[in-house]
């Protein structure tokens, strides 16, 4: 049976953290930004984790990557 390969699109979203878990950027941030408070947007700046209920999906998308 073949090695199963890491999803490529996936990679460049998300990266692991020290725990094992998986860090992700916030959406909304591309573009529009002058209509969104200045809390807003400084809050969508952070990273944050992957949900509970994504990270096992995601992490077998990831099996390949160290």
């Amino acid at each position: 049976m073949p090695k199963q390969k890491t999803h490529r699109a996936s990679a460049k979203r998300f990266k692991r953290t020290g725990n094992g878990g998986l860090k992700r950027s916030k959406a909304y941030t591309s573009h529009r930004m002058h209509g969104k408070t200045k809390k807003q947007r400084r809050q969508l700046s952070k990273s944050t984790t992957v949900s509970a209920s994504d990270n096992k999906r995601i992490k077998q998308m990831l099996s390949q990557m160290k």
